[in-house]
């Protein structure tokens, strides 16, 4: 029986262009990409050199401050390029493709009775411990640390993300397998919300599930955490997205690492918004020019337009994103646009504005910020459309000038820079909130760990 959690603070974008349910298998990529900024606190040290050959689930590198970390290669092929920035910092690998795709094949694990150590030195083997994340710091998990519980948001609210429930459709053994063996790892309980009776997340044993309703964030994973078993000081919990569950389930049951992942394009400027199958790190071109766009002057986001980081058709898919948005570039200006009604446009407020007489109305933005960068002005908008316990503008201002009592008295061990994507798209200011948050989470981390 699942437990109901109605979040009544928040905003919903209603965007047009949302990927209808069709799925269709993206082309083959040359080259894939490892991005080193999808694993924030990590540094690499290398297994393979350029121009060395690797399997699909074999080590590229591990981490510098747990060796057994390991870190794996997408795909089988040669790895073609370190690309590196200041002081050698290690950005990205990149792997040309082999023709025909070679595994590395691990020992299966019976999840039903492999132990908890078992468990985590295969997921730390084989590259999946990768997908389970922490909180506090929003980081790779530290496999020394028992979390007192594991989280699991099965409900995308964000605008245009990926259906969940579409997505996860046919994939219910993979993902109770992973369930059954990441229980092992903490004394406390699995929590998993999903959005609808018909998720195949709804069917999991072993889980407490809750039923999860209510404005975007609520489906964001910080926001369950904090309606069911907020962290405090000294505690740790830990998350999973849920197509990460099912690479976790696939390695456990057939021993191999598949990268395969059903991502969602999507966005006003796709001429086909869809599903596409495809793999961790591959070129976007393999799938947004198959869809096609509507004209040259368009933004490509590597995620959903709250959290998503920029990039180009010669990008690559970052390595825990399942969307792909397309909207139109908002490099244009409105002459007095503060200054007259709106009716296009998306607003927490009511100041000439009328969005709100349509909640249901879906809108064709682009990426004018709609204003210049400026100080806080108190409004009073952040706590309409943030629904955790907790005081957004003041925990903003103290990561800002960095009082670290502040921030742990406020709350920042409970939260992640998505939490505050809301926050700072409603902020008349300006201000990067969710920049504010990952500087104050990295150096809460740094003094105090």
């Amino acid at each position: 029986m699942s437990k109901d959690i109605r979040v009544k603070k928040g905003l919903n974008i209603n965007l047009v262009g949302e990927a209808e349910h069709t799925i269709s298998k993206a082309t083959l990529s040359n080259t894939y990409a490892i991005n080193l900024q999808d694993f924030h606190g990590i540094t690499p040290k290398m297994l393979i050199k350029q121009g060395g050959k690797v399997k699909a689930g074999e080590a590229l590198f591990y981490n510098k401050d747990n060796e057994s970390m390991l870190f794996v290669s997408p795909v089988s092929g040669e790895l073609v390029e370190i690309v590196r920035g200041d002081r050698r910092k290690i950005l990205t690998l990149k792997i040309l493709a082999d023709k025909e795709q070679q595994s590395l094949e691990h020992k299966p694990v019976n999840v039903e009775s492999a132990s908890a150590q078992e468990i985590k030195a295969q997921l730390l083997k084989s590259g999946c411990w990768s997908f389970i994340k922490q909180r506090p710091y929003d980081v790779i998990a530290d496999a020394s640390v028992t979390p007192k519980a594991i989280f699991v948001s099965g409900y995308a609210s964000a605008p245009l993300a990926a259906d969940l429930d579409f997505v996860l459709k046919g994939k219910e053994k993979e993902i109770q397998a992973a369930i059954t063996a990441v229980a092992k790892l903490t004394p406390g309980k699995v929590h998993v919300s999903t959005g609808s009776s018909n998720s195949p997340l709804a069917t999991l044993q072993g889980v407490e599930k809750h039923n999860v309703s209510g404005p975007h964030p609520s489906g964001l994973v910080g926001t369950l955490i904090n309606k069911v078993d907020p962290i405090n000081k000294g505690e740790t919990v830990w998350t999973i997205n849920p197509q990460d569950l099912v690479i976790i389930g696939e390695l456990l049951l057939t021993g191999k690492f598949n990268a395969e992942r059903t991502i969602a394009l999507a966005g006003a400027s796709v001429k086909e918004p869809k599903y596409y199958t495809t793999k961790i790190g591959a070129e976007v071109a393999t799938f947004v020019y198959a869809s096609g766009v509507n004209n040259d002057n368009v933004r490509i986001i590597n995620g959903d337009v709250l959290t998503g980081s920029k990039t180009t058709p010669e990008g690559y898919l970052g390595y825990y994103n399942n969307t792909v948005s397309v909207i139109p570039e908002g490099d244009d200006y409105e002459f007095f646009g503060w200054n007259k009604p709106i009716f296009n446009k998306v607003s927490a407020t009511r100041a000439l504005t009328f969005s709100w007489l349509f909640p249901n109305k879906k809108y064709d933005l682009n990426t004018n910020t709609n204003g210049e960068h400026r100080a806080f002005v108190v409004t009073g908008q952040y706590e309409k459309v943030f629904p955790l316990d907790i005081f957004p503008m003041q925990l903003l201002k103290a990561c800002m000038y960095k009082d670290l009592d502040e921030m742990e008295q406020l709350g920042l061990y409970e939260v992640a820079p998505e939490d505050f994507a809301l926050t700072e798209f409603v902020c008349i200011s300006k201000q990067p909130h969710q920049k504010i948050i990952r500087e104050g989470l990295d150096l809460l981390q740094k003094e105090i760990g």
